[in-house]
């Protein structure tokens, strides 16, 4: 439209939202660009530096473990208090356990000992000195084992600590006397040691064991709780038994 004086004025073309997106955009970089640059120079470029060295370092550290437990004597959970023996008996089981007599960390029967059979396993020790007497083993499935059984626990001298486990079969054959001898030395079950039970026990001549302690343990044979074909479950016990004072 033309104004008076011949004069005309262009008409004003709207600004697009395409136009005025494209200009915040350029104003929000150039903004974006000069906050950076001054953050740039107010913070030193080595706290730069050690913080990205800070968070790269974080996946290299090594992962902190907690230290393997100390192994104990004769595989005890906790250690036995100071002036005190530890022990561990363990039964036979099945064809393949063996029984185990292990006391103050040394194997005294065993497999790897050589020197555990089918029947009772006992060994001796002298309670002052804490040193074995004597091992022997003593068949029950076969032979005259009771007998020679029943006399070498009666050569055990006073204070003489007597470790008792079964391997296979210790019940068939024993007789009489032998459990009249395994009974004074403190046993409660041997009288129901039966065809292939599994048992062990501490006995103890000329001094007394403390009470409280694991002193004896039995098993059956149950066909229809056997671990094993033919065999029940193995039994242990451990404990710590003081040491005589003097």
């Amino acid at each position: 439209m033309c104004q008076e004086g011949g004069k005309c004025a262009r008409k004003m073309r709207p600004v697009t939202a395409g136009t005025f997106k494209a200009m915040f955009f350029v104003f929000a970089s150039m903004c974006a660009w000069y906050s950076g640059y001054l953050l740039a120079e107010l913070i030193p470029a080595v706290t730069l530096s050690s913080a990205v060295y800070s968070l790269r370092s974080i996946g290299e550290r090594p992962i902190l473990k907690a230290p393997d437990p100390k192994r104990q004597k004769c595989d005890h959970w906790t250690s036995c208090p100071p002036n005190s023996y530890a022990y561990r008996l363990l039964s036979g089981g099945g064809r393949d356990k063996y029984a185990k007599i292990c006391f103050e960390d040394e194997l005294l029967m065993g497999r790897k000992a050589g020197n555990v059979a089918r029947g009772i396993n006992i060994a001796i020790i002298n309670y002052v000195t804490g040193k074995l007497t004597a091992t022997q083993h003593f068949d029950m499935y076969e032979g005259d084992g009771s007998g020679p059984m029943t006399e070498f626990i009666q050569r055990a001298t006073p204070k003489s600590l007597l470790f008792m486990a079964t391997q296979d079969d210790g019940g068939s054959r024993l007789q009489a006397k032998a459990k009249d001898a395994i009974e004074a030395l403190g046993s409660k079950e041997i009288r129901s040691l039966r065809f292939r039970s599994s048992w062990v026990f501490v006995g103890s001549i000329g001094f007394e064991l403390p009470p409280g302690i694991q002193r004896e343990k039995i098993n059956h044979s149950d066909g229809s709780k056997n671990r094993y074909s033919g065999w029940p479950a193995e039994v242990q016990i451990e404990g710590c038994i003081p040491r005589e004072l003097s």
